[in-house]
């Protein structure tokens, strides 16, 4: 047992000797050979382990270590190399795998012109230059009511009632005599036709005044026999939004009998908020949504903006007219309306909206000067709308700013002052 022992060491030694003489000859570069035929490998310079500068608090607070340690949640410290510290510029310095993880993403400073959405509630309501009045410019009584019920849509010339009236009666009368008496003048007299003349254009004024329509006329001329009863016809087309009229009632001269309303163009009047209100301008188009018709939107223009505020709501009226052709929207219906305001009268040095850190006291963003330095740099902001604000100062256009994980970075930069005040402690501690 012993023997065989010894030969299949004796032999495993040969297989090995014969491996590093092949393995001598054709040894890859960076080995040597020495006189004697042993094998004698170059030292590789060894590789160099990178170590932390410091540790930082994994939440961004202005907290450091020279030695790795957890913070109050159990969290590890964040191992800070070189060429990832603050520098004395105030730049942050990342590395490009660190930049990677931590998923930043940058955007361009450029000019714009910045809008933004006003939203306001409505109402509708009727048009105050399309209501119309029916009065008489004399007494009478309702004799024959041929609309009477409020909300009824009418006509131009359609017929709203019949009235008996004395006084227009006579002034029928006054201009059959006056007529018949200039027929039946002597063509030799010719003072006297002229003052006939005169008389019945005396008379035909009268009645005109009394807003006699010229059909009724004419039948006069015609029938040279007074008409007891005067059928007053709509102004305008319209719906009757009021009406005062009772079979058989007095109708006293001026009083208002019918209120007639065009409703093929209502006012929109909508409650802007008082900081939205220098935003709206006449002529401005407005997109309408009504519950009453899920998914459709209407269109309208600002008419008018009324100069005063609602002390109680802090909101002013803004009036937009709405075409109406159809009657589908109705007086009183609830609306919301949304305007495109633009914020200012030409481009504007902007950035987006996630750019843009605010504190209590600070407005910064975070500029990259370079692949992996960043510099954190205090702005001043004007209007905010269209998902980005305006810079006012503090920036030039074509700069690069973060847009994404800058607050990371905002992180490592408030880390500045306790670092210096770290310095010394950290370069004895690396020594």
């Amino acid at each position: 047992m012993k023997t065989l022992l010894n030969g299949l060491l004796a032999g495993l030694a040969g297989i090995a000797l014969g491996g590093a003489i092949v393995w001598q000859m054709r040894a890859p570069e960076g080995v040597a050979h020495s006189g004697a035929g042993a094998i004698a490998p170059l030292a590789a310079s060894p590789v160099a382990e990178k170590k932390p500068l410091y540790y930082r608090n994994p939440m961004g607070l202005p907290d450091v270590s020279p030695v790795p340690k957890k913070d109050w949640m159990g969290m590890d410290y964040i191992p800070v190399y070189e060429g990832e510290e603050t520098g004395d510029d105030g730049a942050v310095r990342v590395s490009p795998a660190r930049v990677q993880t931590l998923g930043v993403r940058t955007a361009r400073v450029g000019r714009r012109m910045l809008t933004r959405p006003v939203r306001a509630t409505a109402s509708f309501q009727f048009d105050e230059r399309r209501r119309f009045d029916v009065t008489l410019k004399y007494d009478g009584w309702i004799e024959g009511l041929l609309v009477a019920t409020e909300g009824e849509r009418v006509r131009a010339g359609q017929a709203l009632f019949d009235i008996y009236s004395p006084r227009m009666l006579q002034a029928q009368s006054e201009y059959i005599s006056a007529l018949k008496l200039l027929e039946e003048m002597p063509v030799s007299l010719t003072e006297s036709r002229a003052d006939a003349k005169r008389l019945l254009a005396t008379a035909e004024r009268a009645l005109a005044n009394l807003d006699l329509p010229d059909e009724l006329l004419q039948r006069l001329r015609e029938g040279r026999t007074p008409l007891r009863h005067i059928r007053v016809r709509a102004p305008r087309s319209g719906v009757v939004v009021e009406n005062r009229l009772v079979q058989g009632m007095e109708a006293p001269a001026g009083t208002r009998l019918y209120r007639i309303a065009d409703d093929t163009v209502l006012w929109l009047v909508a409650e802007v908020f008082e900081q939205d209100i220098a935003l709206a301008r006449v002529g401005q188009e407005v997109g309408i949504l009504v519950s009453a018709f899920p998914g459709e939107r209407f269109t309208g223009r600002i008419g008018y903006v009324y100069p005063s505020i609602r002390a109680e709501t802090r909101t002013a009226r803004v009036r937009i007219d709405v075409a109406n052709p159809h009657g589908r929207l109705k007086v009183d219906m609830f609306a919301e309306a949304e305007f495109m305001a633009q914020l200012s009268g030409a481009e504007e040095l902007a950035v987006p909206d996630s750019a843009l850190l605010e504190t209590g006291r600070r407005q910064i963003v975070i500029v990259q000067k370079a692949p992996g330095s960043f510099e954190p740099r205090p702005v001043r902001t004007g209007a905010r709308g269209d998902g980005h604000v305006a810079i006012l100062s503090g920036l030039q256009e074509g700069e690069e700013v973060v847009v994404q994980a800058n607050f990371l970075i905002d992180a490592e930069a408030n880390l500045k002052a306790a670092l210096n005040a770290f310095g010394a402690e950290a370069g004895e501690a690396r020594q």
